[in-house]
């Protein structure tokens, strides 16, 4: 019983301390808008701590390695295509019990979602929330290792031509030193091979990465 006290104090105490810490953070922001871009969770969870509304439709969803680059290497054009919803995946490893959708070739991954209709009236709603939104200045970029990241892809999204990026990953690269790549020690995926899912990698965040000043600057 007194464990179970002990614990149930602590989690009050740090949901206070979130808490304060949530309010000082959404002082900071003030009104800047932002649009984040995200391979996963995330991006979902950065709106949630500055309670925004979803101007992005990369909430709920994840975009392996290859897929997330090669929308991102074109942007503008693949946001502006319909979804196409299949039941196979390109990945094998994955077994999707959750909607899969196509961009032209770029396959989307709705892993919160319960059918197809629910993810694309939330994708549409969302992109054209994000459309609305001119200045890419404040648009921000994040990619992971997770769904088959790697040091390439991790180069390629780096080189990608826009201002506001950030990496996370259980290695550093030396082609990455000047980047906005981030060395994340604890990992618990895939025996170690990864990041944590977006959720917890949210959380570890706050460890190694001030996302208020990156979102301000």
């Amino acid at each position: 019983m007194i464990r179970k006290a002990n614990v149930f104090i602590k989690r009050k105490f740090r949901k206070i301390f979130q808490n304060q810490l949530n309010v000082k953070d959404i002082r900071l922001l003030k009104d800047k808008n932002f649009v984040i871009i995200s391979d996963n969770c995330w991006g979902g969870e950065v709106y949630q701590w500055f309670k925004r509304p979803y101007n992005s439709p990369f909430i709920g969803l994840f975009l392996n390695g290859p897929c997330y680059i090669k929308l991102l290497s074109n942007f503008d054009y693949y946001m502006n295509q319909e979804l196409n919803f299949v039941t196979d995946t390109k990945y094998p490893r994955l077994k999707a019990s959750y909607p899969i959708a196509l961009l032209d070739d770029v396959e989307i991954h709705f892993l919160h979602y319960k059918n197809n209709e629910e993810a694309k009236s939330k994708w549409d709603r969302r992109t054209e929330r994000m459309l609305k939104e001119t200045n890419r200045d404040n648009y921000f970029f994040k990619a992971c290792d997770i769904d088959h990241g790697s040091k390439e892809t991790f180069e390629q999204f780096h080189q990608l031509p826009f201002k506001n990026k950030v990496s996370f990953g259980i290695n550093n690269y030396e082609s990455l030193k000047d980047k906005n790549h981030i060395k994340i020690e604890e990992s618990y995926n895939n025996n170690g091979k990864s990041v944590p899912n977006g959720v917890k990698l949210y959380k570890l965040t706050f460890l190694y990465f001030n996302i208020t000043k990156w979102l301000i600057n």
